[in-house]
């Protein structure tokens, strides 16, 4: 049986990991060992995420965080190369473009294990954006691609990528497919919050393009606020922002603008999916706002998911406009994990 060593380590992995480990837990073709690293280590941006999603507990905790990209990456790789060498997977599956995602993928390579990257292909063409950076790098040394989209197999093709790649939808559709009904039932968060449906908005903010620089946070914040005197709005605060916010001596973010500590993910769905509006800098969340069917507002220059641009449901923040309205079907029916399975199990790796 073929053992797939899976790293992960941000809020984003944990939601695309999860339908895909439980389809392989289910099918009994594989065995999966996880690896967290640890990225994300607020109780609210991780623990309470492997609960609500029905992940087990990770094999490996490996509590890294914080620090320089370099510094974080570099610890990230030594601890996850004592973990391969002992326990020699036949490959090893990483997700996104996180710098664990990077950690993981460099590692197996050096160690010539084969590595699979899922949410192959994305580019925004940024190359100041470290995301950008790490998913380029892994996607140069997988041998497994798994892509979301034709862009993205597009992408890939233009840099000379063609073996190994693979359209198979996208995995946070399947777990959007899954876990909605069960937060209607299950959360709380509008009530706690005294929200009526329709009657908000929803924003997220993290990327250090719009967070390290204090005039890049400013920028930000003042749209928000701006947005804010339109429909009110949420913003669950990372972490990370929440200090980029304290050390920039930013205040008074306006009475329209609610700050509320992170949430669970069955809570995010809910906000999410009774939102009149989403403005976010998350990838992620830019899907999960079409998912729901409610108009987005990207806080960027551009976006790797360019079909939520062309078919209208988003738009970065310097458009006034939305395109003409259409579905989007290159994300799939929501058997992304059962695509990826079939391509683990058959794959010669």
């Amino acid at each position: 049986m073929k053992k797939i060593a899976t790293v992960i380590g941000a809020r984003p992995q944990f939601i695309k990991a999860a339908p895909l480990s439980l389809e392989i837990a289910n099918s009994g073709q594989l065995k999966e060992v996880c690896i967290h690293t640890g990225q994300h280590f607020d109780e609210n941006m991780s623990g309470v995420f492997f609960r609500e999603l029905g992940l087990p507990k990770p094999a490996y905790q490996l509590d890294i965080h914080g620090g320089p990209h370099g510094q974080m990456t570099g610890r990230m790789m030594e601890a996850i190369e004592a973990i391969l060498m002992q326990d020699r997977p036949d490959a090893v599956l990483v997700y996104g473009d996180t710098n664990s995602t990077l950690a993981g993928g460099l590692v197996a390579a050096k160690l010539h294990i084969p590595v699979v990257h899922v949410e192959a292909g994305l580019r925004s063409f940024n190359r100041k954006m470290p995301e950008e950076v790490n998913r380029v790098l892994v996607d140069h040394i997988s041998s497994l691609l798994l892509c979301p989209t034709s862009a993205a197999i597009e992408n890939l093709t233009n840099e000379g990528i063609t073996k190994g790649v693979h359209q198979v939808g996208d995995l946070m559709y399947d777990a959007t497919l899954r876990l909605t009904s069960i937060a209607a039932r299950h959360s709380r968060i509008l009530e706690a919050l005294s929200l009526e449906p329709k009657g908000y908005g929803v924003a997220t903010l993290h990327r250090a393009e719009n967070t390290d620089s204090p005039d890049a946070l400013r920028k930000a914040i003042a749209f928000l606020v701006g947005l804010s005197e339109e429909v009110p709005l949420v913003l669950p605060l990372h972490p990370r922002t929440r200090k980029a916010l304290a050390d920039a001596g930013i205040e008074g973010t306006g009475s329209q603008l609610k700050l509320i500590d992170p949430v669970g993910y069955l809570d995010m769905h809910m906000l999410l999916s009774n939102a009149s509006v989403v403005a976010t800098d998350s990838g992620g969340v830019q899907k999960e706002a079409y998912f729901h069917r409610v108009p987005c507002i990207t806080l960027r220059s551009e976006t790797e998911w360019v079909e939520t641009i062309d078919n209208g449901w988003n738009r970065l923040w310097h458009q006034e406009e939305y395109r003409p309205r259409r579905e989007i079907q290159e994300y799939g029916t929501g058997d992304a994990a059962k695509r990826i399975l079939e391509l683990l199990r058959d794959a010669q790796l």
